[in-house]
């Protein structure tokens, strides 16, 4: 008990705030695309499917696939240096965005920026676990999944403030050169935890070990409730990211806010709304999720049940304010999956698998949520635009509501297979 409160002391939540920040800019960079693709669109004349494809596919692509062999490294070296190498990188890489000026150049440099953040979310999850003990771990991982409603919303305020004073380029290299001083602030603070420190002797004994690669991914994929929750994050991805990175183009473009609203009111909206979503999703599965493991998995989808009809009544309100006022709601809901999702799967490894288990976990569901959402409504919305030119965002809007029933399937399903795990433990003398 003693360990515990040291490590929930004050270093334990400077050291969460630094990391939180370090997330705050990796989204930022990483959704400040989205946010500017409009004058990006108008600058370097790229399709809807174009944007897509780089705000998706391209970006996920390496974003997923380096984030494997980054997170058996980190599980066994230093991950705190790590981190720092990779911020530096993606910062590096989004200020090559902003000098871009061509469609290649800017997918190769955003093609780098996922190189760099495969090394900043998963190496964070695991050192936050190693700070804090089971029990508040929901909570701390709540506050630092504030990391992407807080980063795009000062994304839309500060990247959408600089590029209609001064252009789009800008924003990219004033932001980017913020996460080159974050990566010095890690490097120089944070001190890399003994990894199972906090947990119990069971898993505390294997905290020094040097975890095998092929044994980890064995050990994830055997395990139906993790593949379960990646899958259903997976699919509720699909929905946020393919709204997310094309819902200030619907707004401008058919809803008619100008950029100036959008880094005001939408900015707002997300700071509010996600991250309200996020932290409120942490604190309700400290409450439950530690009494009936089952809660990891029926908040999620009780969460989306009632996150969809809002979508709906965003996607066909008829002005831009009345949209954000329905868009209150999924904003809100829709990231009740998250806190869960990394919770349960750190709960469920072994200290010295966290950083890969994090990984294969970010790597089924960014590859499908990031991959197949924004370039998915791309797609529709360029394959709808000639015969319907001034709603065509809207219709590939619509074409992702299904996504919310089948993500609500799999979370009933993983609600089920904890449950039974849950009565087999009772059950055990």
């Amino acid at each position: 008990m003693a360990a515990a409160e040291q490590r929930t002391g004050a270093r334990a939540w400077v050291v969460l705030g630094i990391l939180a920040f370090v997330y705050v800019l990796n989204f930022l960079d990483r959704q400040l695309l989205s946010i500017l693709a409009k004058p990006i669109q108008d600058s370097l004349h790229l399709s809807d499917s174009q944007l897509g494809k780089i705000g998706g596919l391209y970006f996920a692509l390496f974003y997923c696939l380096i984030a494997i062999p980054v997170g058996w490294l980190a599980d066994r070296t230093n991950r705190v240096r790590l981190l720092a190498v990779a911020c530096g990188l993606w910062s590096a890489a989004t200020m090559a965005c902003g000098l871009s000026a061509s469609y290649p150049q800017l997918v190769a440099s955003r093609m780098a920026v996922g190189v760099g953040e495969a090394g900043g979310v998963p190496p964070s999850y695991a050192i936050i676990s190693d700070y804090f003990p089971p029990g508040r771990r929901g909570t701390a991982l709540s506050i630092f999944n504030l990391g992407p409603p807080v980063g795009q919303a000062l994304g839309v305020a500060i990247g959408a403030s600089i590029a209609a004073a001064y252009g789009w380029r800008p924003a990219f290299i004033v932001l980017g050169a913020a996460g080159i001083l974050a990566a010095l602030i890690v490097v120089s603070v944070v001190r890399e935890p003994k990894r199972g420190g906090l947990d119990a002797p069971a898993k505390a004994d294997v905290g020094a070990a040097k975890a095998g690669f092929w044994p980890t991914v064995k050990a994830f994929f055997s395990n139906p409730a993790l593949v379960l929750v990646a899958l259903g994050g997976g699919v509720t991805q699909i929905i946020t990211y393919g709204a997310g990175n094309f819902s200030t183009l619907f707004l401008m473009r058919e809803k008619g806010m100008t950029l100036q609203e959008v880094a005001l009111y939408y900015a707002i909206l997300v700071a509010i709304c996600m991250g309200g979503g996020i932290f409120v999703s942490g604190r309700v599965l400290d409450r439950y999720a530690t009494r009936w493991k089952p809660a990891y998995a029926l908040i999620p989808a009780v969460s989306l049940l009632a996150a969809a009809p809002f979508f709906f009544g965003f996607i066909f309100a008829p002005t831009w304010p009345v949209a954000l006022a329905f868009l209150a709601g999924p904003t809100t809901l829709n990231y009740f999956y998250l806190s869960a999702s990394v919770t349960l799967t750190q709960e469920e490894v072994r200290p010295d698998r966290r950083v890969l288990s994090g990984a294969l976990l970010l790597l089924i569901m960014n590859l499908t949520g990031m991959g197949v959402g924004p370039t998915f409504v791309g797609a529709v919305s360029d394959a709808l635009r000639p015969e319907h030119p001034t709603n065509s965002l809207q219709l590939a809007f619509l074409s992702l509501t299904p996504f919310y029933a089948l993500a609500i399937l799999i979370f009933l399903a993983l609600t089920w297979v904890l449950k039974r795990e849950a009565d087999a433990q009772a059950a055990r003398p």
